[in-house]
């Protein structure tokens, strides 16, 4: 392999290695987001625990609506 070839080969690895964390740091931020608001409204209603139950899966599904946007944005 030549340098060149060399540097493009890190370049696509350090692309496809930033992609693979955005999108854990994203599925994580997502339900962390979700439980948190899920607890406080919980404490807040006495609804425990039907609104951390119900908020955790609506940010695991925004986690992986994000991360659909995100893979489509890198094939345009």
């Amino acid at each position: 392999m030549s340098k060149s070839e060399d540097k493009k080969h890190n370049r696509e690895l350090l692309r496809s290695l930033y992609m693979i964390s955005q999108m854990g740091v994203t599925i994580a931020a997502c339900v962390i987001i979700g439980v948190l608001l899920g607890r406080f409204l919980d404490g807040l209603l006495g609804t425990s625990p039907f609104l951390l139950i119900a908020f955790s899966l609506i940010g695991a599904g925004a986690g992986f609506r994000a991360i659909f946007q995100l893979a489509n944005k890198d094939k345009r």
